[in-house]
């Protein structure tokens, strides 16, 4: 009996380390399992996320200083710009061998003013050329406007902040990377009722109307007064194109921009609120300013 008990005892000694064994692996299991899931369904969330549609890209703070609102009368000064050299070499005409392309309806600023005054102004270059290049061709078309480059990169920061609303940027022919597209403009948010009118061609959608690329217009005002910089056909997605457009709906109606009253009704004009005027006059001035 004693022996039988001694054996007894030995055998549930020696199955204890065994159970410790089994349930310190089954644990891990467990544990490790549990782990591979968990990494699989991170992995699985990773794959499938999407930044959320029409997210902005906010400006960096204090990467330009505006002047304070209730210090600005006016629009800023014409700022210097230069143009950039015709090329000599150019005949105009093309080649045997050459597609034809069309030549620049005006002069397009020139490089080494953009990149100067892009680093002062923080002003994305390839916009800062769009602006600029509108002013020239105003100042040709239209010099009575006396258009300033300020004014049309206040608009463009307000609008898209230069093209990069939507989590894109410009690309070097100065389209949109991220088509910029506004809200439907169906009554609601304070907008004004606007059934489609382009059947979808610039915005997508064939129920309402909606603001359109770097410079926000709506497809109707974009029909009257869309202009293509180089030729053919103006793409609103474009910022040289965009730019020349704003441009010309500003200098509308004869108004000279470097009186108070004509820039402000153009601005006005541009989007009916107090609060946006204040906005671009400041961004103009700052831009002015940083340039000088």
């Amino acid at each position: 009996m004693g022996r039988r008990r001694a054996t007894g005892t030995g055998r549930r000694r020696s199955r204890g380390p065994v159970i410790v064994v089994c349930v310190t692996l089954s644990l891990c299991l467990l544990v490790t399992g549990g782990v591979f899931y968990l990494v699989g369904r991170v992995s699985d969330a990773l794959n499938e996320w999407s930044p959320p549609a029409g997210q902005t890209a906010e400006p960096q703070a204090g990467t330009i200083e505006t002047p304070p609102h209730d210090q600005l009368t006016g629009p800023p000064d014409l700022s210097e710009l230069t143009a950039a050299a015709a090329d000599p070499d150019a005949s105009g005409e093309p080649g045997a061998d050459e597609r034809h392309t069309p030549e620049p309806t005006a002069p397009r600023a020139e490089g080494a003013w953009v990149e100067r005054v892009a680093e002062a102004t923080t002003i994305p270059s390839r916009a800062l050329e769009g602006y600029a290049s509108a002013q020239l061709v105003m100042a040709e078309d239209q010099p009575s406007c006396q258009l300033s480059w300020p004014t049309l990169a206040g608009i463009g920061m307000v609008e898209s902040i230069h093209g990069t609303y939507a989590g894109g940027e410009l690309g070097p022919d100065g389209t949109t990377t991220v088509d910029i597209i506004g809200i439907p403009l169906d009554g609601t948010n304070n907008t004004r009722a606007i059934p489609d009118t382009d059947g979808g061609r610039y915005d997508g959608d064939t129920e309402w109307d909606r603001a359109i690329g770097p410079m926000q217009f709506i497809p109707t005002t974009w029909g009257r007064w869309g202009a293509s910089l180089e030729g053919g056909d103006p793409d609103p997605h474009n910022i040289d194109d965009a730019a020349l457009a704003a441009a010309r709906y500003l200098c509308a109606e004869g108004r000279d921009l470097t009186d108070a009253a004509d820039w402000e009704a153009a601005i006005l004009e541009y989007n009916r609120s107090r609060e946006y005027v204040n906005d671009v006059l400041a961004y103009a001035h700052a831009y002015a300013d940083a340039s000088a």
